[in-house]
């Protein structure tokens, strides 16, 4: 890396750090600070913090009072915090039920939840036997091939609309890529309240999932079931006791979040 290649990016990353003070030190505020006010608190020019204040003002991280021209958080950064907020509340509150899905099922428990053009693993307990197994929390799965993917873009109208842009590629034969074919098998998820991937994603695993839904009734979540598809099918059908296991969790957890009776 060149000396200018070098001072440029250490340049950057000073101005990362100052915005990052700059967010600390109006998250700390009773009130809106002015730019002197901040200027001197960081020991900054006035000028340096004008200009790392704009960026995050373009960004939506702060916003400028019209008639003080004061500063203060932005919306774009609550909205951030409140996102994180409910994925920390709704794995916490699945907690318990996951862990009693998983010695129920006996498979691997996965909660997940929409990010960009696929599903996020935000929590996984292990199967309960002594095999060797990967932690997969902050893994992804596709949207229009995995079970968690499916009762996402059943459910969840931004979902949707990312699993039709997505490239839905194919992974096994089994995949279903065709659009017509797509919007009939989210037609029977909502009908009957769960999805399946029997070695759509992975040859000789199977998956079955639930929506997660909260106290307004939105879909914030998919928690399933994932194991050999020996285990979890009979016949090339999920086994009714796994159905019923899995829509139990769900319903448990959205209860937890104040969506009421199911």
């Amino acid at each position: 890396m060149g000396t200018e290649a070098g001072t440029a990016m250490a340049r950057n990353i000073q101005s990362l750090e100052r915005a990052a003070a700059m967010l600390r030190l109006l998250a700390g505020g009773e009130r809106r600070l002015g730019l002197s006010d901040i200027a001197s608190s960081l020991g900054l020019a006035k000028g340096t913090a004008h200009g790392i204040l704009r960026t995050l003002q373009q960004e939506g991280f702060v916003e400028q009072d019209d008639a003080s021209g004061r500063y203060q958080l932005g919306a774009e950064l609550l909205r951030l915090g409140t996102t994180y907020l409910d994925v920390h509340e709704l794995r916490a509150r699945a907690l318990v039920w996951t862990d009693d899905l998983a010695r129920s099922s006996g498979e691997s428990v996965y909660l997940g939840v929409l990010h960009q053009q696929g599903v996020l693993i935000v929590h996984h307990v292990f199967r309960p036997d002594d095999s060797r197994q990967v932690l997969e929390i902050g893994a992804m799965q596709p949207l229009h091939s995995t079970a968690l993917g499916k009762v996402l873009s059943a459910y969840d109208p931004v979902a949707h609309s990312e699993a039709l842009e997505a490239d839905r590629k194919p992974f096994t034969e089994k995949t279903v890529v065709e659009l017509e074919d797509f919007e009939h098998i989210l037609d029977i998820t909502r009908a009957r309240g769960y999805a399946a991937d029997v070695e759509e994603t992975w040859e000789g695993v199977a998956s079955l999932a639930a929506p997660i839904h909260d106290r307004r009734r939105m879909p914030v979540g998919a928690v399933g079931v994932t194991g050999a598809v020996e285990r979890l099918c009979q016949d090339g059908e999920v086994r009714p006791e796994v159905i019923a296991a899995v829509r139990d969790c769900a319903r448990a957890v959205s209860r937890d979040l104040g969506a009421g009776r199911f």
